[in-house]
């Protein structure tokens, strides 16, 4: 029976020819019918698919047999379905592209080895994170995604940077907004680790001492623990599923439109608009715009959507 899974991975690794890496991957999840995004770049490679399991495992397979990416760790979760050819539902089409970056911080020149990212924090498991902050009432839980997604689920206590995409993060950090917390342990984290893996650099070159990152981000905590521990929330995520809730947890974010408790988060329906929006079962129904709560203040507005 076909099972729809959704595989989530990114590595590190030098690259020597990225087109030729592209092709392949192009052709690869053609041929294996998967569907999603895949980015690589001269310094690695970042992918989200989704497919009839059969055809993932078979994928992580193949390029586990080339050598750059023998190691790729990836996490998994639940796909909504496959359409009658076996597609999932979850995304519209394959996208496989080439670009400076893995992620678009504006760091093109980021130094990567064998080993993966040069510079950047300790990494943490889910147990050591939880037994760090257990141990340690100074560590700090910094949010490396931007505040939209973060109105829907974070780490309990988190710093939440008032950026909205990672183009901001650099300007943030430069700000002196957090210039208190450098003397104290800093974790970075984000959806599956790729944004804290360049974020935790960027961290130490602007003299954060002590600094570490959630190895495998949010998606392998959730793995692990769910919503038993220190998460709270929703995990928005980037294909059709919009956000992920796990079991038992509870909604922290607040409906853009009705104001009622809330996980789900819906495109803006304005052509030109690209926000994205918290917004409730019952309304989701409905046309979601941004001009839907114009009755409501612009000011709280804007405090629901940057609340830490």
């Amino acid at each position: 029976m076909a099972v729809a899974k959704i595989l989530l991975f990114y590595k590190f690794v030098p690259l020597a020819d990225p087109e030729a890496v592209r092709a392949w991957q192009l052709e690869l999840c053609s041929r294996l019918g998967l569907r999603g995004r895949v980015i690589v770049a001269p310094h690695g490679i970042n992918a989200t698919l989704g497919g009839d399991v059969a055809a993932c495992k078979d994928y992580l397979k193949a390029i586990r047999r080339y050598g750059p990416l023998h190691d790729v760790d990836a996490s998994w979760s639940d796909g909504t379905g496959l359409d009658a050819a076996g597609r999932s539902l979850d995304f519209p089409r394959l996208s496989v592209k080439t670009r400076p970056e893995l992620v678009a911080f504006g760091v093109p020149e980021l130094a990567v080895d064998g080993d993966g990212v040069i510079g950047g924090g300790a990494r943490l498991t889910p147990e050591e994170l939880d037994a760090l902050v257990a141990d340690r009432e100074d560590v700090v839980l910094f949010d490396g995604r931007n505040r939209i997604e973060a109105t829907v689920g974070r780490f309990d206590g988190a710093v939440v940077p008032e950026v909205d995409n990672t183009h901001d993060f650099i300007a943030e950090l430069d700000s002196g907004r957090y210039d208190d917390l450098r003397s104290r342990p800093v974790v970075t984290y984000c959806t599956g680790g790729v944004r804290c893996e360049v974020l935790s650099v960027l961290m130490r070159q602007r003299g954060f001492g002590e600094v570490y990152q959630l190895d495998g981000g949010i998606a392998r905590y959730l793995e692990r623990f769910g919503s038993r521990s220190r998460w709270r929330g929703a995990l928005t995520v980037f294909d059709a599923r919009e956000v992920v809730v796990p079991a038992g947890a509870t909604p922290i974010g607040t409906c853009h439109s009705c104001g009622a408790a809330a996980s789900g988060l819906r495109n803006c329906r304005e052509p030109v608009c690209r926000i994205r929006l918290v917004t409730c079962t019952q309304c989701a129904t409905g046309k979601v715009s941004c001009t839907d709560h114009s009755q409501r203040s612009d000011q709280e507005s804007m405090s629901e959507a940057t609340a830490p």
